[in-house]
Parts: structure tokens; C-alpha cells; sequence
């Protein structure tokens, strides 16, 4: 990450920002990948879990999860001289999904991470997504280290995604993988609506 003072500010060949929502389900490591990309210090909401979150919030494969995102987290990127990216991410856990339409507003693609080793998590993200009909996506794998690796077409079929949906994947700790999947996102976005970006 690069010191706070030094990108601070937006470059000034920088002409176009587009606002981009980062969605996915509890622990798919949405913090993590605003965290690796964000030139700025990333601003996070996250709180320690407590017991309160027992019985409601399922730990399977987050053993060492201590703290949970509960309003958003913000992140910019300049992904070419002339575009910045406003990185949202929204809560990962059902509770707090009625945050996700005030974060949406205004978005021009989002971005949804899954972890194959919860699937059954990534539908009712999906679902949830879908309820943005204007809202370009694209869905990403994030690679944990247990994670098995699935056929993009067993994947794709087993999450019903439309054949124009991309199906990426990343590793959201590494800067180079997760920038690669924003860029995939943003060429999605900027084919399917050239007006936007």
C-alpha cells in the first residue's frame, strides 16, 4: 500500500470515477481485496465478533475470523491514468443486506466473491444481487488456500449464471489478482454499457 500522503489525492490526468460494489457472503474476504487494491488507507467498519454471533453467524472454514464488516468498506484505485474506482463494500452477512441498496445507488457494476468452499452461501448472494436488474456483474472465485478447484463450467452451471456473466477468480490478499479481476469487471461493464466508463 502506498503511504497515505503520497496518493492522497486523485491523480489529475484522472477525468472519469466510477463507484463499484463489492458484494459476497460472511468471510469471502470482500475487506481483504479492498484492503490489497486501495491506494488510499482503506476506511473499514469492521467490529470483533462476539458471543452474540454464535448459532447466527456459521464459522465454518473461519476458524481465525475475529472481526466482521457492519456498514461498508471504502477504497479507490486509479486503474488507468485517466479512471479512479470507488471501491464499496457491503456487508457480507444477512442481517445487514439492507445496506446493500443505499451502497448500489449510483454503482455502475459490482462485483461478487464466493468461496467454493461455502457455495451454498453464494446463492442467496446472487439472488440478491439480481435484484439490481441494471447493476452489471461479474463473480469471482476467491482462492483459499483449502480450497478445491472446480471446472468454470461445473461452476458456472452449479451457480446458474447467464453465459455473458463472467466467472473470474482472484486470491483478494494479492494487489496484481485482484486489481486483474477490477479490470475484467470494468471491460464487462464498459462493453455492456460504453456510456458508463
Amino acid at each position: 500500500m502506498a503511504s497515505a500522503n503520497s496518493d492522497r489525492y486523485l491523480p489529475d490526468s484522472v477525468r472519469q470515477l466510477a463507484k463499484i460494489l463489492i458484494v459476497g457472503g460472511f468471510g469471502v474476504g470482500k475487506t481483504t481485496l479492498i484492503g490489497s487494491v486501495s491506494e488510499i488507507e482503506p476506511l473499514r467498519t469492521e467490529e470483533t465478533m462476539t458471543a452474540a454471533s454464535v448459532g447466527v453467524d456459521d464459522l465454518t472454514h473461519l476458524a481465525d475470523k475475529r472481526a466482521t464488516t457492519v456498514a461498508l468498506d471504502f477504497g479507490r484505485i486509479t486503474v488507468t491514468p485517466t479512471l479512479a474506482l470507488y471501491l464499496f463494500g457491503a456487508p457480507g452477512q444477512h442481517r445487514f443486506w439492507d445496506a446493500w441498496e443505499g451502497l448500489a445507488h449510483g454503482a455502475v457494476g459490482a462485483l461478487a466473491l464466493i468461496d467454493t468452499r461455502r457455495l451454498d452461501d453464494s446463492f442467496a448472494v446472487l439472488d440478491q444481487l439480481e435484484r439490481y436488474a441494471s447493476l452489471p456483474f461479474a463473480v469471482a472465485v476467491n482462492r483459499f488456500p483449502d480450497s478445491r478447484h472446480h471446472p468454470g463450467g461445473e461452476l458456472r452451471a452449479a451457480l446458474d449464471l447467464p453465459p455473458h456473466t463472467p466467472l473470474l477468480t482472484c486470491d483478494a490478499r494479492d494487489r496484481g489478482s485482484a486489481l486483474a479481476t477490477l479490470i475484467a469487471l470494468v471491460q464487462h461493464v464498459a462493453a455492456l454499457t460504453p456510456t458508463h466508463l
